[in-house]
């Protein structure tokens, strides 16, 4: 079960929810391991598949494509950058502040004409509410500035497909 707790915004003045991680994250052994339980391949191939997926995917994205694993989703890098007013000011070198991943998860439309993304059963998730003083214990957040402090959580990033 997902964890959260109410944060607020100081710059906006509202509060919001936002989701929390607790404890150590899953790593790559734990997920080789439970991948070989429910497939004819052992341990040591999963971790070395694993292992080796993030030069290839860096290789294809630097080439200007994006990445797609079905089931999973899609990977494309994006850029966080600062605009100029004039266009005789403009310098993309000066103007890049970051380069991201961004992943959007994979889509399928139901029956009934909505979608459902991979990863987010929204049916069968139940949040549990945490104390406002939790600390949120991902490792990720402490690379990306504050995670997702300022209500949104989803990195500034828009699906143009939702």
């Amino acid at each position: 079960m997902p964890f959260w707790k109410k944060t607020f915004n100081k710059k906006m003045g509202v509060y919001y929810p936002s989701a929390i991680v607790e404890g150590k994250p899953v790593e790559t052994e734990t997920i080789a391991k439970d991948l070989s339980r429910i497939s004819t391949v052992s341990n040591s191939d999963v971790q070395a598949v694993l292992g080796d997926i993030a030069p290839v995917m860096h290789n294809h994205m630097s080439q200007g494509k994006s990445v797609h694993i079905k089931g999973l989703g899609f990977f494309r890098y994006v850029l966080d950058t600062k605009g100029v007013k004039k266009l005789e000011d403009f310098n993309f070198g000066k103007q890049v502040q970051a380069v991201h991943v961004q992943f959007v998860p994979e889509r399928t439309q139901l029956s009934n004409g909505t979608y459902t993304r991979a990863l987010v059963d929204t049916e069968r998730l139940e949040w549990i509410e945490l104390s406002p003083q939790t600390k949120d214990e991902d490792p990720a957040n402490d690379e990306n500035e504050g995670g997702n402090e300022g209500g949104g959580g989803g990195g500034g990033f828009t699906d143009p497909d939702a």
